[in-house]
């Protein structure tokens, strides 16, 4: 489906954060390509017509953070305070971060 060697660098995981001028950008590179069925890998095709590259951030925790179920850490508020996208979480995990924060 996808005619070169390597994706292009892309956004992964459970959200990024762009302007506002840059998601009109992103609509319009995307009218001009075929539909990819990864996500993340045509937003990084967009992004690529646009000649913008991605840019990543500590605060992405795309692949989980790390829990260690016997230490009080991670109920502590400011074990999330740096985190801006915390992805693989349940949802009561989600709830009791948001309830600490």
């Amino acid at each position: 489906l996808y005619n070169k060697n390597i994706y292009p660098p892309y956004a992964g995981g459970g959200g990024f954060i762009m302007d506002g001028a840059l998601a009109r950008r992103l609509h319009k590179a995307s009218e001009t390509l075929e539909l990819y069925p990864i996500d993340d890998v045509f937003l990084g095709m967009c992004l690529e017509v646009l000649k913008v590259s991605p840019v990543g951030h500590e605060g992405f925790k795309t692949f989980g953070i790390v829990k260690n179920k016997n230490s009080k850490m991670n109920k502590e508020p400011c074990f999330y305070r740096s985190m801006l996208v915390v992805h693989k979480l349940l949802p009561p995990e989600l709830l009791q971060m948001w309830d600490l924060v």
